[in-house]
């Protein structure tokens, strides 16, 4: 036994002083469908050899990936136009030639520092189409990369079309000739989506993750297909953008005749900058952010488990959100201020409004206008959660008046479906609103998908190209932990107020109706010890008087006139 075990080291110690030996010589040698980590540095390129390649194969798809550093791959070693790719996901497809056995590709890269990286050679038979085999918009000739872009709104992938295999030797099949069966345009087009594990930035994660994103068996059993296209369609699709939220990317073209299917260079996304060292991706929440969230949470808590018994605190709440909420959308499409600047406009704007709205029950006593208000926040997040869901995505949605119009129809249904009961129209206000303001607060500090359920609307209303975003979010841990406090949260406010408030008038009384009464009574009865207070002019004149006798020098005690005989 010990022997054997003697043996196996001593092979797997020649195995590793080899490898060691191929990366000194200045080249890395691979294998067909295995992955490779390697480091990548600056001064020279680095060959990749892969021998041994199977007859029945006719083109090759290599692919090498890194966190957020650029490496290039190219055909020769001198980089020429047309022959090599850039980027932090990039590959090539190399057209093998009759009784070729071994191909060669050489990687490089700028950076100070070296680079991890990893890469995987993928092969592909005259059955599989060709990824980017029909590319006219990119620099390859034939271009197997997506190409992604993003901003705070959205995130989109491009990528070419691709052609039809063919056996080795032979003539490529023409792209755009005819539009039959016989050619690409069968072609159909599966893009995939794969979420990382929220919070985790790290690069062995990610590198781990993207090699269930290579292959299509792979592809298929661990990502979620959001859209097929086909030859017809145009091959751009956009995305909800996740700052701080790792995505993988992918795109199966499949053959429906031949039932072939080849993966194109799978790209990722954490739609913020890892090596800007602004923190923008570790905390999803910038500090004014907070500061507002937790404000703003705290006074929600508030209204979740008292917002009823102190109306005009809610009503304080409600027109805050009201004014705060259009506010910002007009600033942010009429002005070009910093965030910071706009998030205390909105504070003070939300103020304003909410004291409006205070004092316009004071004076007024209008609960149809009030309740009105409250019955629309409602029905405004349950709107924005059914749009939160696949139906959402629905192409009928992607016109801006079709939204808005079944958006507003669904927020107004709640307020009338509760306009005969409108104290329990408020209690569940108060304890779904309170409630969700703590998941937004949470959404500062640390990353969760249920805060997209109002900010896609907001995204919407800010960003016209929005529309056309397909809005999908992880689900995960964080997640259903956040969910199970909101519905605690929601469920415990809704229950104490409902009972507490049993037996109790529906709403308080008009408040500026009590005031004229209470001041009508103290005017005509006299026995009311109220109705001796001096007017309220008298006692502003008092009160002067005791302070300038405050600073008045003390007199002296003593007689000082003289005694009269």
């Amino acid at each position: 036994m010990w022997p054997l075990r003697l043996l196996v080291l001593g092979v797997l110690a020649a195995g590793t002083a080899e490898a060691q030996a191929n990366s000194s010589d200045g080249f890395l040698e691979f294998s067909v469908g295995k992955f490779t980590y390697f480091l990548l540095s600056r001064p020279l390129p680095q060959e990749a050899i892969l021998r041994h390649i199977s007859s029945n194969v006719t083109f090759l798809l290599f692919q090498i990936h890194s966190q957020y550093q650029n490496t290039t791959v190219s055909f020769t070693k001198t980089l020429l136009p047309g022959t090599s790719g850039t980027g932090s996901d990039r590959g090539l497809v190399f057209i093998l030639r009759p009784e070729q056995t071994m191909c060669t590709w050489y990687l490089e890269t700028k950076e100070a520092k070296p680079v991890q990286n990893v890469a995987i050679p993928l092969s592909y038979s005259e059955r599989d189409p060709i990824p980017g085999g029909c590319n006219l918009e990119f620099d390859l000739d034939i271009d197997p990369n997506i190409y992604l872009d993003y901003n705070s709104f959205e995130t989109t992938i491009k990528f070419a079309p691709a052609n039809l295999g063919y056996a080795r030797g032979a003539e490529p099949l023409p792209c755009d000739v005819s539009t039959g069966q016989e050619s690409r345009w069968r072609l159909q087009y599966e893009v995939y989506q794969y979420f990382l594990p929220e919070g985790d930035l790290t690069e062995a994660s990610l590198l781990r993750h993207l090699q269930r994103m290579a292959q299509v068996p792979q592809v298929k059993a661990s990502a979620v297909k959001v859209v097929t296209l086909t030859a017809d369609d145009k091959t751009t699709v956009s995305f909800s953008s996740l700052p701080g939220q790792g995505v993988i990317y992918n795109v199966i073209v499949w053959d429906p005749i031949l039932n072939a299917s080849a993966a194109y260079v799978p790209v990722h996304t954490y739609a913020c900058s890892l090596e800007s060292g602004d923190g923008s991706c570790v905390s999803p929440g910038r500090t004014s952010t907070k500061v507002f969230s937790t404000v703003f949470a705290l006074l929600g808590l508030f209204i979740c488990f008292f917002g009823h018994r102190f109306w005009k605190t809610e009503l304080f709440f409600v027109g805050f959100i009201f004014v705060g909420f259009f506010f910002y959308i007009v600033i942010t499409r009429l002005t070009s201020l910093k965030y910071d600047i706009r998030l205390v406009l909105t504070a003070v704007a939300g103020s304003i409004g909410g004291i409006l709205l205070v004092a316009s029950w004071w004076r007024f006593g209008t609960l149809m206008l009030c309740m009105l208000c409250v019955g629309l926040l409602l029905g405004f997040l349950v709107s924005s959660g059914i749009f939160f869901t696949p139906l959402g995505n629905l192409n009928v949605f992607r016109d801006d008046g079709v939204f808005w119009v079944t958006f507003s129809c669904v927020a107004l249904l709640i307020p009338v479906l509760f306009l005969g009961c409108l104290r329990i129209l408020n209690i569940l206000a108060c304890g779904v609103l309170g409630s969700y303001s703590v998941v937004l607060a949470v959404d500062s500090y640390a990353f969760t998908s249920l805060s997209y359920i109002t900010l896609n609307v907001l995204r919407r209303a800010l960003n016209t190209a929005f529309r056309g975003a397909l809005l999908r979010a992880p689900f995960q841990t964080n997640d259903f932990i956040v969910l199970a406090v909101w519905g605690m949260l929601a469920v415990s406010g809704i229950t104490l107020q409902i009972r507490r408030e049993r037996g109790q008038p529906p709403f308080p009384p008009h408040p500026y109706k009590l005031w004229k009464q209470e001041r009508e009574r103290r005017v005509t009865n006299i026995l009311d010890p109220s109705h001796h207070i001096p007017p309220l002019r008298e006692r502003l004149y008092g009160g002067f008087a005791h302070i300038k006798e405050f600073f008045q020098r003390e007199q002296p005690a003593g007689e000082r006139t003289p005694l009269l005989l």
